[in-house]
C-alpha cells in the first residue's frame, strides 16, 4: 500500500468502470488486514515521535552493549586473547 502509486489509480474519470480512489483504498485495506480501519490510529506527528523514541533505545541499548565489552575485555584481557 505505496501512496505514492495511489495517483496512478485514480482516474476513475476517465474510466468510468474503475471505483473512486477512497472506495478502492478501503476495498484493498480490507483485502489486506482483514478490517476495514486500523486498530491503532496515530498522527503522523505521533508516529514519528514513537518512531524517534525507538531509534534512541536502540542507540541506547548499543552503547551500553559496548561499554559492557569493554569492561569485559578490561578485566580478563587474558581470556580475549586466549580464544582469539
Amino acid at each position: 500500500m505505496n501512496p505514492k502509486k495511489f495517483g496512478k489509480i485514480a482516474n476513475e474519470k476517465q474510466e468510468p468502470w474503475k471505483a473512486p480512489l477512497p472506495a478502492f483504498i478501503e476495498r484493498i485495506y480490507f483485502k489486506r488486514f482483514g478490517r476495514e480501519r486500523p486498530v491503532d490510529v496515530k498522527s503522523i506527528e505521533e508516529f514519528l515521535r514513537f518512531e524517534e523514541l525507538k531509534k534512541e533505545e536502540r542507540k541506547m541499548r548499543k552503547q551500553l552493549e559496548r561499554e559492557s565489552k569493554k569492561s569485559d575485555e578490561k578485566v580478563n584481557p587474558h581470556i580475549r586473547n586466549h580464544f582469539a
